[in-house]
């Protein structure tokens, strides 16, 4: 039987990265086979596996085949499992899978839309969500009014927020109309909370819609209703771990990419 490094096994199991379960083996808080864990001890796969007291599933321990889905998230539901108010979260959409479970890259606040990815591999999850790899996040804001050269230079030179500086890489019009509202494309490298409305209001500017677009290589499939989601090809799969300095797994000749059409899925309703 093959054994695993103790921290790669609980970050695949979507526990957190591998230093912050090296933090947590090093701070006493993991057992194996009713033991205090040592940094370094590997395991294999029928090891008990307990982290704060609380037992890990033989199913999460597993290794199963990486998967990544798109989901179009609409306004109005939470991306957490459950919700003491009882609102609508991302996962009762999803489709059930045995043997692992969904795991959010980042978060999109309850009144923002668009790009989720979702992944069964919890060390892609969290490498994908780590500020080291500043991948791109980008954006449809509708904004009231419109932004001038002066405006659109100080939201790229940075904006003083209170938890730091911070800045849009690239602000692009999307809509030169005569509307009172106008759209725009913004980028940002990292993921702090409601970070695309805090710098706008840094500017006296009202948000009035936010859908992510992009993440990463994958970009929100053209035409995907919200609610509804797709499985990511091979390739794009492979494209998202090489961002993150992730071993993609062997190609072989039958992994070829499926046809977009085989993928196709539909939240329910």
């Amino acid at each position: 039987m093959t054994s695993e490094k103790l921290q790669k096994v609980l970050a695949r199991a979507g526990l957190g990265s591998r230093r912050e379960m090296e933090r947590r083996i090093e701070a006493g808080e993991v057992e194996v086979d009713g033991r205090r864990a040592q940094l370094g001890d590997r395991v294999e796969g029928d090891a008990r596996i307990k982290v704060a007291g609380r037992p890990v599933t033989q199913a999460a321990l597993e290794p199963s085949p990486r998967r990544v889905i798109a989901y179009h998230k609409p306004l109005g539901e939470l991306v957490t499992r459950h919700d003491p108010e009882g609102r609508k979260t991302v996962f009762t959409r999803l489709p059930r899978i045995q043997g692992a479970r969904w795991i959010a890259v980042g978060r999109l606040d309850i009144n923002t839309s668009g790009l989720l990815l979702l992944t069964t591999d919890g060390e892609l999850a969290n490498r994908l969500m780590h500020p080291r790899y500043q991948l791109r996040r980008d954006y449809a804001v509708r904004i009231y009014g419109r932004l001038d050269e002066t405006l659109i230079q100080a939201l790229t030179s940075g904006v003083d927020l209170d938890d730091g500086l911070a800045r849009f890489e690239s602000v692009t019009t999307l809509d030169a109309g005569r509307a009172a509202n106008e759209w725009y494309r913004v980028r940002l490298r990292e993921g702090r909370n409601r970070l695309v409305r805090r710098l706008f209001e840094a500017h006296s500017l009202q948000v009035s819609r936010l859908m992510r677009v992009q993440y990463g290589p994958v970009e929100l499939p053209a035409g995907m209703r919200e609610g509804h989601f797709d499985d990511l090809t091979r390739s794009q799969v492979r494209r998202l771990a090489e961002a993150v300095d992730l071993d993609p797994g062997p190609r072989r000749p039958s992994q070829a990419d499926e046809p977009k059409r085989n993928l196709r899925r539909t939240g329910r309703r």
